[in-house]
Parts: structure tokens; sequence; C-alpha cells
């Protein structure tokens, strides 16, 4: 079966800026879309990610392995919405991924970006 991941896009909050009753009734969505999408055998995996303040960007400088290895704080490019987390789907297609992608309460309050997996085993 097709695996796609869904990477959820949104505005960065944190916890010092988002009073605790938003905070409870973001997780409830989240919980009951993973009851959901749990239950009918959708979900492979997903995590949800630090703020953006916790990244760190690395680039090897030269394009060639070996080369000077540059880091950064925070992530490469500074947007407006930032990736938050991301699920795995076991979908037959992409249409049924957009379906669940729809449910996930990200979708609400930011975006959800559908890519197929590359499915390695099967290449040769």
């Amino acid at each position: 079966m097709p695996r796609y991941a869904a990477l959820i896009y949104g505005p960065e909050e944190t916890d010092e800026n988002t009073p605790p009753e938003v905070w409870a009734a973001i997780m409830a969505e989240y919980t009951d879309f993973g009851a959901t999408a749990g239950a009918a055998g959708v979900i492979a995996g997903g995590e949800a990610l630090q703020d953006t303040k916790t990244a760190t960007t690395v680039h090897v400088k030269g394009g060639a392995k070996g080369g000077e290895v540059i880091t950064s704080d925070g992530p490469f490019a500074e947007t407006k919405e930032v990736l938050g987390g991301f699920y795995l789907l076991d979908c037959a297609d992409l249409d049924e991924a957009l379906h669940w992608a729809a449910q996930i309460p990200g979708a609400w309050h930011g975006r959800v970006e559908v890519r197929p997996v590359i499915d390695f085993s099967q290449q040769q």
C-alpha cells in the first residue's frame, strides 16, 4: 500500500504565548484525529516537532562529502508558517491520503502538505 507524508505547517506558537485552554483544545483535536485514523489503520507513524528555536540547520560547503560543515541556529528559511509535525499515512491512493489530511487539525489552523513516500525496497 502506498505511504504518504502529511507535513503539518502552521504558525509557530510557544507555550508561553498560548493559553492552556487553547492548547488543551488543540491537543483534543489531534487526539480525536489519532483515534479515528488509528482505528482505520491509516497512521503508520508521526511525531510533533519542537519549536524552530531548537532547530539547527546543517550545510556542507562545496557541495560534496567532506566539505566544510557549517551550522546555523534555527531553520534555513524564515517563513510565517513552520513545520510542526507529520504523520505517515498508509492509503490506497492520493485521494484517500487527501481525505485523511483534511481531517488533521493542522489543515484547519494552517496547511498540510501531502507527499508520496518513495519505497526504495521496490526499486531495482
